[in-house]
């Protein structure tokens, strides 16, 4: 046993390949079965797993009332940085849980996922590193993945690679709430929605989601808590970002993004995270690397603890899988809906709020919430919706969202208005001359 931690324990800052980064996760979930569940979600192009490491107190599967997190990296093979950072982000978390009272609540109330390569085929592919740009930056068919899943204003036509369906089997499969994917070539925090239209803002140059202020609460948690991503400075000193953060949009538009995936049809907030201005920088760097962002990466899985949760019952107390919980007046175009377990989780800022839980056929009900800070205790306010109308016979499963362009529909109602209100004023001044 004091062989496994000690393997565990060895990791250098240095770049892992495929086989040595294999051999660390394995070695840590060996040296920590009880606090780990290792598993792949699927594989690559060229065949190599996709590896998660899962960490919690309960890491097999889910439990309700906790809720689910994950980090995300290597996305684009070239950007090596937060694949480095996050093996160590798993040693530091093993090696405190028990020793330090603040990660030892975080995992006991936390379901930590860790995919620290989701483009394995791309980094091994590197094979001279670049600070700008390399081939490696695709995978093994030459997709750019962060280009790769189903957009919700465009129909992007993708071909949907190996690698971006396993993540959204992954997404699907799982309750996620909270994630963050981890790039390289720049030092900002971004976030939702990277792509848009007139209904959200585009025109503006900004596209707004519905749950605007959280992500930029999201956003300006990790900028703040980085060593220097809050200055705003950007690589070049061309450009600066406010605060270490920017709307998606507003930096550069981008389809078949996986954030906003993440949010239209996975229900989970996710923000990208530009770690380095070098996107393969040299191995010597790696330890500030970690240096500059651990505090940030604690401070942000502890967001998913933001908010409102709770279970919708039927009558008997049995769980109401696909009601619609969400907060008025910041409705989805894919409306959030519970898990096989009832379960809801909305990420909101402290205040007062009106819940509106629906289940399909019956009147909704309508609760008044107050909602306080509770990240530093580890649990979102817990408020349940039982409906004694409800029972399991006459309840009825609603079919998930299609994978369509949803915010089509609503760009085309924005625009059927403004011709309609042109042909009024015309018709009104037709009228004035004629009589």
């Amino acid at each position: 046993i004091l062989c496994l931690v000690s393997a565990a324990a060895a990791l250098d800052f240095k770049y892992h390949h495929t086989e040595e980064l294999e051999e660390y996760l394995k070695g840590v979930h060996a040296a920590y079965p009880s606090l780990t569940h290792l598993h792949s979600v699927g594989r690559s192009v060229e065949g190599r797993d996709l590896w998660v490491l899962v960490l919690g107190r309960f890491p097999t599967h889910h439990k309700i009332g906790i809720p689910e997190f994950k980090y995300v990296a290597n996305m684009h093979g070239d950007e090596t940085v937060g694949r480095e950072i996050l093996l160590h982000l798993i040693d530091f978390l093993v090696t405190s849980y028990g020793r330090d009272p603040v990660i030892t609540r975080l995992l006991n109330n936390t379901r930590i996922h860790i995919m620290p390569t989701m483009n394995p085929d791309g980094f091994e592919a590197t094979k001279v590193p670049d600070c700008y740009y390399t081939q490696g930056r695709y995978n093994s068919n030459g997709k750019d993945l962060n280009r790769n899943f189903p957009d919700a204003f465009e129909n992007n036509r993708v071909s949907i690679q190996p690698e971006t369906q396993a993540v959204m089997d992954w997404i699907k499969n799982e309750t996620f709430v909270l994630s963050a994917n981890l790039h390289g070539g720049a030092l900002v925090a971004s976030y939702t929605f990277d792509n848009g239209n007139p209904v959200t803002g585009s025109l503006k140059g900004y596209s707004r989601s519905p749950d605007d202020d959280v992500f930029i609460h999201l956003a300006k948690t990790y900028s703040s808590n980085h060593a220097s991503m809050y200055k705003g400075m950007e690589c070049d000193n061309r450009q600066t970002f406010p605060e270490g953060i920017t709307n998606g949009y507003s930096w550069y538009q981008l389809e078949g993004g996986m954030q906003d995936y993440n949010y239209v049809w996975g229900q989970c907030f996710e923000i990208t995270l530009e770690l380095s201005c070098c996107k393969y920088p040299p191995a010597d760097q790696l330890e500030k690397f970690w240096r500059d962002n651990k505090v940030a990466l604690i401070e942000y899985i502890k967001q998913v603890h933001l908010g409102v949760k709770g279970q919708v019952t039927d009558k008997n107390g049995n769980p109401i899988p696909n009601a619609i919980v969400e907060a008025t007046g910041r409705p989805h175009v894919c409306p959030y809906r519970t898990n096989e377990q009832g379960e809801y989780f909305l990420l909101l800022l402290p205040g007062m709020y009106v819940i509106n839980a629906t289940v399909p056929g019956f009147k909704s009900m309508l609760k008044t919430v107050e909602i306080p800070d509770n990240t530093g205790n580890f649990s979102a306010l817990k408020q349940d919706f039982s409906f004694p109308e409800v029972s399991d016979q006459i309840r009825s499963r609603v079919a998930s969202c299609p994978q369509t362009p949803l915010y089509q529909e609503l760009a085309r109602a924005s625009a059927a208005v403004k011709p309609t209100v042109h042909i009024l004023v015309l018709m009104t001044i037709m009228l004035v001359i004629f009589k």
